[in-house]
């Protein structure tokens, strides 16, 4: 009987010692949630640490009101491009460096970061190891019917990763642009600038279907095309120029027609170019019969400002916009870098209606490379890749805060604006809200978020980056 009683004591005690736990870890739950921070000093790197959950506001303090009541466009993802040199690079890591390193990129779990969104060189980009289209013939000779395109430059390493990627992430978006069209097209028959002859608008468009109809054939889905990378820069190699009537003449006599009759679903996007000439796409906009082909515009911001979207948006409200290009480069500050691009990159081109935001090379090597004769030499990768050693670099840091919480399909909600800081709000498809907040002020600062009946106050360092969830 003795030895009932004390079996039956020791039950009880447990019992209540673990409700008592229990309890005291629920009550931490549920008075805090959690922040990730990067900060200028990179001594927090996507840092997970915990905002206090507040029954009062100083109201004293900046306070950032969020209403989810208030939705603006549905985000498509954040990445970065996979450039032909980023493929190599990658590919050819050992088989444990690379899985493991494509989990972290585009798995889903605690330790990933989670890119949503890729951009493809549609042929040669300046960041592949050698200029090549899917055409390329003798000097001289014309190829109309499209009988000597290959994609074999991509069966060696760009396919294959992108077949590991989508047995990771089968959702994940791409889009591909071309940095010029096969040279025998062209008016200067070079890789360098030049224009596409007219009498091969035809042959051209047909390009682009085989394209996508071969990459569909290798399982891989373009959800989107660009008709020119950069087409009012024609020093790069490669790079081919096209005026806004081109453009416009292009898509709607003969690239639109090409995909109608073909059932292509493939977004067209035009421009893709920097903000400083909004009106290069509402040219194409109001050219009602090239309208009706057009999805939206692209992006870049090396010249101009971010509200140059909001320029296009309002000109034409029932086109979307896209943000597809900005590169980190050698001689960068991690600090300096992190708070313009999160606040122009990122927070700025959601603000202003983009539904994706993509930062430039995914990987480069510890020099730069590799990049053809005349690309960019400066370019620095998301992350570096030295042998198996694997890097990670400010643009990883930059797309993580975002891509790591807020998934396709999530909704730019409303934020209040707040003088020294830079921020953007979002609900996800399961009814998360986020917050992502730039200090750019030269000291710390404590500040509030209002959500409904959610009060909570973080105190963030002076440039750091801070992604809250509730």
């Amino acid at each position: 009987m003795y030895k009932k009683v004390i079996l039956f004591s020791v039950i009880l005690m447990s019992i209540i010692f673990f409700s008592f736990c229990e309890k005291n870890k629920n009550d931490s739950n549920n008075s805090t949630i959690p922040v990730y921070i990067t900060n200028p000093s990179k001594s927090a790197l996507l840092w997970q640490t915990t905002a206090t959950i507040e029954t009062e506001l100083n109201s004293s303090l900046p306070t950032f009101t969020i209403d989810e009541s208030k939705t603006f466009q549905t985000v498509d993802g954040f990445g970065f491009t996979l450039t032909g040199g980023s493929a190599s690079l990658i590919g050819k890591l050992s088989p444990i460096v690379k899985d493991s390193l494509l989990q972290e990129l585009f798995g889903s779990n605690s330790n990933s970061v989670s890119i949503s969104y890729l951009r493809l060189s549609l042929g040669a980009s300046d960041l592949s190891e050698s200029v090549f289209t899917y055409d390329d013939i003798p000097s001289g000779t014309t190829d109309l019917n499209l009988e000597k395109f290959s994609l074999s430059h991509d069966t060696l390493y760009l396919i294959p990763l992108l077949k590991d990627i989508l047995k990771i992430n089968p959702n994940i978006k791409l889009l591909a642009s071309p940095w010029t069209a096969p040279l025998w097209m062209k008016s200067n028959k070079s890789s360098v600038g030049g224009y596409l002859l007219p009498e091969y608008y035809d042959v051209y468009s047909k390009y682009f279907v085989k394209y996508i109809k071969s990459m569909a054939q290798n399982g891989i889905k373009i959800d989107a095309i660009t008709i020119q990378n950069e087409p009012q820069h024609g020093g790069n190699n490669p790079s081919m120029v096209m005026s806004s009537t081109e453009q416009a003449n292009f898509i709607k006599n003969n690239l639109g027609p090409a995909f109608k009759n073909e059932n292509i679903e493939t977004k067209i996007i035009i421009w893709d170019h920097n903000c400083d000439n909004p009106n290069y796409p509402i040219n194409i906009l109001n050219d009602a019969a090239a309208n009706k082909f057009v999805d939206g515009s692209a992006f870049h911001l090396y010249a101009g400002d971010i509200g140059a979207l909001s320029t296009v948006h309002n000109a034409h409200p029932n086109k979307n916009l896209y943000f597809t290009e900005q590169w980190t480069g050698s001689n960068g500050d991690f600090g300096g870098d992190l708070n313009w691009h999160t606040k122009n990159v990122i927070i700025g081109s959601m603000r202003n209606w983009s539904k994706n935001a993509l930062e430039w090379n995914l990987a480069s090597d510890p020099n730069y490379n590799p990049h053809t004769n005349g690309g960019c030499s400066q370019c620095k990768g998301a992350i570096t890749i030295n042998n198996n050693l694997v890097t990670r670099n400010v643009s990883y840091y930059i797309i993580g805060q975002v891509s790591k919480f807020v998934p396709s399909g999530s909704k730019v909600i409303y934020s209040s604006i707040e003088s020294g800081f830079s921020n953007v709000a979002f609900i996800t498809p399961n009814q998360k809200k986020i917050l992502l907040v730039l200090n750019e002020n030269s000291v710390s600062k404590k500040i509030n978020i209002l959500n409904n009946n959610n009060k909570f106050s973080y105190t963030i360092s002076s440039g750091a980056v801070a992604t809250f969830i509730w």
